[in-house]
């Protein structure tokens, strides 16, 4: 009788054993992650590139192999749900797409596919899905740091933005952000705001007319030029570092490290951390973390770099101020009220 229940212990440890490895090694099994960009390049040194670096630098926390992590470039807006598909196919177990345009696409492919996990960049979610996460981010703080730095350095008393479409959303945060920061530091500056005027196909893409108008903006007096428009935007930046004795503000990533072009003229860029917070969620669908709804992300202004000497004690006082005065809730950007 004793060595019947001796056995009968052993096999239910043995087994108890077996389980627990099979769940770990299954909990443990390397994923594939998928990124479908939005319209533009993987290397636009702006919003496509901070979420793949969000890929490689999951890869490497995860230690995931090359072939386990792919990018598909969006041509046309078209084909994004034949992008999305591919991955789903192909079964891949996580799929991250890259901004406001892809968000109905993406909707769609979580409901049609609920075993596979969706991370949707810059994606607000009006009804949550416990398969689809929608990284979102303040850019209206983010904005409206910019706008204090702007207004805080110009001599002029006109700063300028130069932007991608205000059909997206996130867009038109950053910019009314930029216009309550500045104006919160002189009520009379004078801002030229202007929005591409065409499509969200050709808005983020356009370096020629962000360096046009750009230039019509300098010639208007504007010695502060706040770029936030992907390629568009980086026209701009680059542009104005032709000219000397204007600043220049970068976005969504530090740009100091992505468009050396610009540095001439870059004080700081109004950030969103796309690339830790893709990272962060990549990380919970390996662990089995993974959560729906909207995630917000970090937002913030990028350090100096080559201007911090430039950049008064009294102007980094209040921007240090106004960042926790944005966090703590006591200030409001006026967005979306």
């Amino acid at each position: 009788m004793s060595f019947s229940r001796t056995s009968w212990l052993s096999a239910l440890w043995l087994t108890s054993v077996f389980f627990l490895l099979a769940f770990t090694s299954l909990s443990a099994a390397p994923i594939k992650v998928g990124l479908v960009t939005d319209v533009g390049r993987i290397n636009d040194r702006s919003f496509n590139q901070s979420a793949w670096e969000g890929v490689k630098l999951a890869k490497n926390q995860l230690g995931l192999k090359d072939r386990e992590i792919k990018y598909i470039e969006t041509q046309d807006a078209k084909d994004y749900a034949d992008n999305l598909a591919q991955f789903i196919e192909a079964e891949y177990e996580v799929i991250i797409t890259v901004g406001f345009a892809l968000g109905d696409a993406t909707i769609q492919a979580a409901k049609e596919n609920p075993n596979t996990l969706f991370i949707g960049v810059d994606q607000f979610q009006g009804q949550a899905m416990p398969n689809l996460a929608g990284l979102i981010f303040h850019e209206d703080q983010s904005g409206f740091l910019a706008g204090v730095l702007a207004a805080g350095m110009s001599k002029s008393g006109t700063i300028a933005a130069v932007l991608g479409t205000d059909l997206v959303p996130p867009v038109v945060a950053f910019n009314e952000g930029y216009i309550s920061g500045a104006k919160s530091v002189n009520p009379k500056i004078k801002i030229l705001s202007t929005y591409h005027p065409g499509e969200i196909s050709q808005a983020f893409v356009d370096p020629e007319w962000g360096a046009a108008t750009a230039k019509q903006a300098m010639d208007q007096g504007a010695d502060v030029i706040f770029g936030a428009g992907g390629l568009t935007g980086n026209g701009a930046l680059q542009e104005i570092a032709s000219h000397k004795g204007v600043y220049c503000i970068g976005v969504d990533t530090d740009q100091w490290n992505t468009v050396p072009a610009a540095r001439p003229c870059l004080i700081s860029s109004a950030m969103k951390l796309i690339t830790p917070a893709v990272a962060e969620l990549i990380s919970q669908a390996q662990a089995g973390t993974f959560k729906g709804g909207n995630v917000f992300g970090a937002a913030g202004l990028a350090p100096f770099h080559d201007f911090d000497n430039s950049v008064p004690k009294p102007l980094k006082d209040l921007l240090t101020a106004t960042k926790a005065g944005l966090d703590s809730g006591i200030i409001r950007t006026g967005y979306g009220n």
